[in-house]
């Protein structure tokens, strides 16, 4: 059992109990999740069970036993993946859209973390879960992977990530034509107050996020860019082009039209990545070319201006 306590302050006073906790709690539980937590009694303000709608008061003392969930086994399967480039310390792959890079709830097989499993007995170990896995891509974008073989690589290369020393590079088309020609956005970002399962441009319990662009070509109705976000926040670029009222072509959680007929995902592609190797100390540089239904998607374009 997990045991977790809260005392509210001041700013958080006559929030609901479950939206309270929705802030306080790792992202990995939802909203749903807490108020199961709730109606089983296992969340006690002062000593005693409350209902989710409870308006929390400054100095309540808020107890939350969550259990421990079960530990994952994680197969490997032989999935075909896209290696760019290996060697005894690391991998370079090119995920492919609709792929998802770990187990998690809900997708326990065909992950990349699956299919690394059967193409190599050596991954890294840092986190049971995530073996291998020094940074991620969301289910729907495509591109570059780095993943360590072991511990050492792993924390030479996750610094770099840290210290934001790599230099990482994404092709997006996004809804709208963008005037300038190279900008900035820079917000911070945190969990949606409301939905766990997005984030959104915060101004407080968030981030520092920034996010540089180039035009690369406009359309009647869109835009092609050239995208380097020099901080790594959970949906960054999906999230920060949204705001700006720029959101990438398919991508119906953060606000683009609903329906395309030319693209069925986001249309986002870690196209670049460059960073220092951990034996050599050299500098890595590797490219994967847009896939297919994105290049399809701005012929499309193309052809409509």
């Amino acid at each position: 059992m997990e045991n977790h306590t809260f005392t509210v302050d001041k700013g958080k006073a006559r929030l609901r109990l479950d939206l309270y906790l929705v802030g306080c709690l790792p992202s990995s539980i939802s909203r749903t999740s807490l108020q199961k937590l709730i109606r089983q009694k296992n969340v006690l303000v002062n000593g005693a069970p409350r209902k989710s709608h409870y308006k929390v008061e400054e100095g309540d003392i808020i107890e939350v036993a969550i259990s421990k969930p079960e530990k994952i086994t994680i197969e490997p399967e032989n999935i075909p993946i896209d290696i760019v480039f290996e060697d005894e310390r690391l991998i370079v792959v090119n995920k492919p859209a609709g792929m998802v890079v770990h187990p998690a709830p809900g997708n326990y097989s065909g992950t990349l973390v699956n299919a690394l499993l059967y193409h190599t007995a050596r991954l890294s170990s840092s986190d049971e879960g995530r073996p291998g896995i020094v940074h991620r891509l969301d289910k729907n974008t495509s591109g570059l992977l780095i993943i360590a073989k072991d511990e050492t690589a792993h924390s030479f290369l996750s610094r770099q990530f840290n210290k934001r020393t790599t230099d990482k590079r994404y092709i997006a088309v996004v809804e709208g034509v963008v005037q300038l020609d190279n900008g900035v956005i820079s917000y911070p970002i945190g969990r949606h107050p409301r939905d766990r399962k997005k984030m959104s441009v915060r101004f407080a319990e968030a981030k520092d996020s920034v996010t540089y662009y180039t035009v690369l070509k406009r359309f009647k109705e869109n835009t092609l860019l050239e995208i380097k976000p020099t901080t790594g926040r959970t949906h960054q670029i999906r999230v920060h082009l949204a705001y700006v009222g720029h959101p990438i072509v398919g991508d119906e959680t953060y606000g683009a039209k609903k329906k395309n007929t030319f693209i069925t995902r986001q249309a986002l592609h870690a196209s670049e990545i460059s960073f220092l190797h951990p034996t050599t100390k050299k500098p890595m540089h590797f490219s994967s070319p847009l896939p297919e239904d994105m290049k399809n998607l701005i012929d499309r374009l193309k052809n409509k201006n």
